[in-house]
């Protein structure tokens, strides 16, 4: 996060608040869209690492991975920073064991159990979940337009994971997979309400702490994989998915994520959510190979317009 100081002797124009919330607006949406597509991807990993890697593995290899990688140029503010961080330790020790740790275990876990279809359903639950603990926590209320946008965001994503078929959506069926996902929702709608809270510190101290404790934290989880003789060490495809995992789900879009919560809030930021579903379908068809359907297209028209439906009809 920058820090902006005013300087009177800088004789510039001044721009209009009304344009200058829309520039910020617009790059909340840039890195709200990144962080979509990123977990688009995340999905598709998940899949391709059965059998390659196991949940846990991959979870603590993904997560020191990815604080290795932040060490490197991440150290140096840290260090300026270590002051506030002790004073905010457990808060950003919580924010990456149950926003990072505890999501993806639960995430990798249930697609070795239920379809993916399963998930993208549940995944799209967070929105709803986010709005209903601001409401709840901090009486923030969400307006008809948020509400029909939100509907027309799940309408999308329904018709996404069904196939485009009724029926299939209907006859679907809650599984070990299905209540492991839907506690993963759990566990990232607080942390992202949560998120409020968080301190006043660099975006590469923030991301790098909580890296650190997603880290730790996924050991005793690796540990018990391990010692329960379900464990998968990765091969040469497992390594490839930690790495993807590593780079763009864990370092790219938590810091776009996190910045667009900054930026226009949880409840506006939670809508963009369901576009992971949507990315994950194109993602699929340009990397899997899979045939890109009509109701693909509808789905995606349905999404996009509920979450400017949403933008529009804000408080």
């Amino acid at each position: 996060m920058l820090n902006r100081r005013h300087s009177p002797a800088l004789d510039q124009p001044k721009s209009s608040p009304h344009l200058e919330s829309s520039d910020l607006a617009l790059h909340a949406y840039v890195f709200l869209i990144i962080t979509a597509l990123s977990w688009g991807g995340n999905a598709i990993a998940g899949k391709l690492a059965v059998g390659h890697i196991s949940p846990m593995i991959l979870t603590s290899v993904r997560w020191g991975m990815a604080f290795s990688i932040l060490l490197l140029f991440a150290l140096p503010q840290v260090r300026r920073d270590i002051t506030v961080i002790r004073a905010n330790l457990a808060l950003l020790v919580g924010y990456g064991m149950f926003g990072f740790t505890f999501f993806n275990i639960l995430l990798y876990s249930a697609l070795e159990h239920t379809t993916a279809i399963n998930v993208a359903i549940e995944q799209a639950g967070m929105p709803m979940l986010i709005f209903l603990a601001n409401f709840i926590l901090f009486r923030i209320r969400v307006s008809p337009a948020q509400i029909i946008g939100f509907g027309l965001t799940m309408l999308g994503v329904a018709i996404t994971a069904s196939s485009g078929s009724l029926a299939r959506l209907i006859g679907l069926e809650l599984n070990r997979g299905d209540a492991l996902m839907l506690v993963a929702v759990v566990f990232y709608g607080g942390y992202t309400v949560a998120l409020r809270y968080k301190p006043v510190l660099h975006w590469q101290s923030m991301i790098t702490v909580m890296a650190g404790a997603a880290f730790l934290t996924s050991l005793p989880f690796a540990a018990f994989e391990i010692g329960r003789g379900t464990a998968v060490l990765p091969d040469t495809t497992g390594w490839l998915v930690a790495a993807f995992t590593a780079v763009f789900p864990s370092l790219l879009a938590q810091v776009m994520f996190i910045k667009g919560n900054e930026i226009i809030g949880s409840n506006r930021a939670g809508i963009f959510i369901n576009l992971v579903p949507i990315f994950g379908t194109v993602l699929s068809v340009l990397i899997l190979r899979e045939t890109l359907h009509l109701y693909h297209v509808i789905a995606l028209v349905l999404v996009l317009g509920g979450i400017w439906l949403s933008e529009r009809g804000r408080r």
